[in-house]
């Protein structure tokens, strides 16, 4: 997949999500020090206090950032002010609007690792989970690629067997792709169902090898429940890889980067 295209002010967009289509977003997290602030004033008194609980500048403006450009993504699909948002949390801190906002409505989710960002924007999810189609929700990962030399080592603690050997079998050169390609797989789908870390990571098995398509390969050891899902392979920008995990499937996709502009 190419890097996602930038789009140069998206909030003047049109976005209402077309019929079983998901709209994921790509974002930097280092603009420069007057957005950084533009977008600390949009955080409720909460986020700005968990903001100056980081220690160090760099995770801080991340969190900022991030959090921020959620606020006004969120209030372009809602038409609302990005300061008047109101999140409530799952059991295991899984963020959604509330119900008067559109959180019976609207589905996302996001991720961040060093300077990137990933979020995922959807409405007809909402619709399935009420119609008794789906019962979980829309997870995204992404990860900044580097060396894994004890890649085989954390495989032994979170993969499953077969994504072991498959791990094992691949050529020292491509261990890392394949090894993130499990981990972003497997973090998008415990962030669509909501439990997080709480769930065994080998409980399902998913590819890795570089080239294959996302996809659960089984759930509890049964190939039908991982049938279920629909998983996609992304990539964000160089160094970066994502993938995205959501229940069902005739799911479309539209990749694009977000763009900060002076509003």
């Amino acid at each position: 997949m190419e890097p996602f295209p930038a789009v140069p002010d998206p909030e003047r967009e049109d976005l209402h999500p077309a019929p079983r289509e998901i709209h994921v977003w790509s974002l930097r997290l280092d603009p420069p020090p007057e957005r950084v602030a533009a977008l600390r004033a949009l955080l409720s008194p909460d986020e700005v206090e968990r903001a100056d609980r980081f220690r160090f500048d760099i995770h801080r403006r991340r969190f900022i950032v991030g959090r921020g450009v959620l606020r006004r993504m969120l209030g372009a699909y809602t038409g609302l002010d990005p300061r008047a948002l109101c999140f409530q949390y799952g059991p295991k801190g899984k963020p959604a609007l509330v119900p008067d906002q559109g959180g019976e409505e609207l589905e996302f989710n996001l991720s961040h690792s060093e300077e990137m960002a990933l979020y995922g924007v959807t409405r007809d999810l909402r619709q399935d989970q009420a119609q008794g189609i789906a019962e979980h929700g829309l997870g995204i990962d992404i990860e900044h690629l580097r060396p894994m030399p004890d890649a085989e080592a954390i495989a032994e603690r979170f993969f499953s067997a077969p994504e072991r050997d498959v791990l094992k079998a691949v050529p020292t050169e491509r261990k890392a792709d394949a090894f993130f390609n499990c981990w972003t797989r497997k973090e998008a789908y415990i962030k669509a169902t909501g439990d997080g870390l709480s769930m065994p990571l080998d409980r399902f098995q998913v590819t890795l090898a570089p080239g294959d398509p996302a996809r659960m390969v089984s759930l509890d050891q049964d190939p039908r429940k991982g049938e279920h899902w629909s998983m996609v392979h992304l990539d964000p920008a160089p160094g970066y890889v994502g993938a995205i995990a959501v229940e069902g499937h005739d799911w479309r996709l539209v990749c694009r980067q977000w763009t900060l502009s002076d509003r």
